[in-house]
């Protein structure tokens, strides 16, 4: 993406000597002759540079500076005179100017001064980029000894120094984003920013500007122009979060300005050029998605060059304890406390339950615990009531079988049909639960578990039709199957 660079001066001689030495290295070059003219023309075009003269008929260039600086603070400004002073050109700098050369100019002088500029006017726009892209995470979470994360270590560590696209799937919660990182911390493009975009985060009406970036005057607001986030992430990686969420008229934009890698800012018509790996990610089946017809299947190939799943916490064997430590201590000194320990019949109530909102669950729940019982040993008869409907549904079901089978084995010494006693089963376990001294959250979730398992055998073990049965949407189910961890045939 070549540099624009703006020259406001009234002098012809001077503009035709700037355009040529600055069209010889390959900078695209505009003109005005006065200072009105070069407001006008920044009204309409977004420059990276301007070289601008003190000394004109009308406007004169402090004054167009202190109106250049107010609309566009981002934008470098070299000041350039015939009757340069030292205090004029203290006065340009503390206005806000970049630089300042004096006549006549030599090419070496204006080459140097506009690399300058243009790199500081570069690094401003990273150093925003990071800013509006800093994690809110730490890497903690991508820590595992499970078989499932030394896989996805391995993945990534193989998928980061190449410039394939990258597809992330999984739940929330999983680190998608810090998947991201990771890619990007270990590619070529680690020196240049990873740019984060949150697709669901952003009104549909908003996002092109978000995406591609406004000119001023583009919509009621647009008080100045503005570049996109693919603009920020040139020769580094645009990371789209929650792609699933955009709307098929955006994506129809974004697979046109992926194929291409150039696109026009909202108001715009200059095309612009960029060089972006893009990462993306969703917490959508994508494939459901295209067959209901709201996600684009062009679109879903040209991102899924390598795909990588993220898995949930409750298949990541034997990292729930490792990863409860490593927040402990990593939060305790934040809070400058004592750790929470937990006791072994702690864990073990932990280690079961499914943590359906994953690793940051997690991070959450051990933060709560910090608050409550820094210093302290935390035991299972502390953990919240939610943290144990596991437990508490292996009790039920245990009282039921035993209360069962003396049922069953009552019946045969009296001569009765065994089917008798199973006609109580219902009122068994709600006896059980009561027995368990659970309270409504944990009961809620013992009975909705044993009820979702007992019809999902009525139903073959078939969610489609268990989710036609109970009225529930089919991926909503799955997901509470799963969060149960009860089996499925599908």
């Amino acid at each position: 993406m070549h540099a624009r660079i703006l020259i406001i001066d009234d002098e012809d001689g001077i503009r035709f000597s700037l355009r040529g030495i600055l069209e010889d290295e390959g900078f695209e070059v505009l003109e005005a002759p006065s200072g009105e003219d070069g407001l006008a023309l920044l009204a309409r075009e977004t420059p990276d540079l301007v070289f601008l003269d003190i000394w004109m008929p009308g406007m004169d260039g402090l004054a167009v500076l202190d109106q250049l600086h107010a609309q566009r603070p981002d934008l470098p400004v070299i000041m350039i005179s015939g009757h340069g002073t030292i205090e004029t050109a203290v006065n340009a700098i503390r206005k806000g100017a970049h630089d300042f050369i004096e006549k006549p100019l030599s090419l070496e002088k204006v080459l140097i001064a506009a690399q300058r500029a243009l790199e500081y006017g570069d690094l401003r726009r990273e150093n925003e980029a990071l800013r509006d892209s800093l994690p809110t995470t730490h890497a903690d979470e991508m820590n595992g000894r499970s078989p499932v994360m030394e896989a996805l270590r391995g993945q990534i560590a193989r998928v980061a120094p190449t410039d394939a696209w990258v597809l992330i799937t999984g739940e929330n919660g999983t680190g998608k984003e810090l998947a991201a990182r990771a890619i990007h911390a270990g590619s070529r493009r680690a020196g240049r920013p990873l740019v984060a975009v949150n697709c669901a985060a952003i009104p549909e009406e908003l996002i092109e500007s978000e995406l591609f970036g406004h000119e001023k005057g583009a919509f009621t607001g647009a008080d100045a122009a503005k570049a996109g986030k693919f603009e920020m992430a040139h020769k580094g990686t645009l990371f789209l979060d929650e792609i699933g969420d955009m709307s098929l008229k955006t994506q129809a934009k974004i697979l046109r300005i992926l194929q291409e890698q150039q696109f026009e800012r909202v108001g715009g018509h200059r095309t612009m050029r960029v060089d972006v790996r893009v990462i993306a990610a969703t917490n959508k089946n994508l494939e459901d998605e295209i067959a209901a017809g709201t996600f684009r299947e062009d679109l879903y190939y040209r991102l899924r060059v390598f795909p990588l799943v993220l898995p949930p916490l409750r298949e990541r064997e034997g990292d729930v304890p490792l990863l409860i430590d490593l927040f402990s201590q990593r939060l305790a000194r934040d809070y400058g406390v004592r750790p929470a320990a937990f006791a072994p019949d702690a864990m073990e109530a932990l280690s079961r339950y499914p943590w359906p909102g994953n690793v940051r669950e997690l991070r959450n729940f051990v933060e709560r615990m910090l608050i409550l019982h820094a210093g302290l040993e935390v035991t299972r008869s502390m953990l919240p009531p939610e943290f144990l409907p596991r437990a508490g549904m292996a009790g039920a079901r245990a009282a039921c079988g035993a209360e069962a089978g003396q049922r069953a084995g009552m019946g045969q010494e009296q001569g009765h049909d065994a089917s008798d006693g199973s006609d109580m089963t219902g009122a068994t376990d709600f006896a059980a639960l009561l027995a368990t001294g659970m309270d409504l959250k944990a009961a809620r979730a013992a009975f909705e578990a044993h009820y979702l398992a007992a019809r999902l055998a009525e139903c073959g073990g078939n969610v489609t039709r268990l989710a036609e049965a109970v009225g529930i949407e089919r991926s909503h189910l799955y997901r509470k199957l799963k969060g149960y961890n009860i089996q499925t045939a599908d």
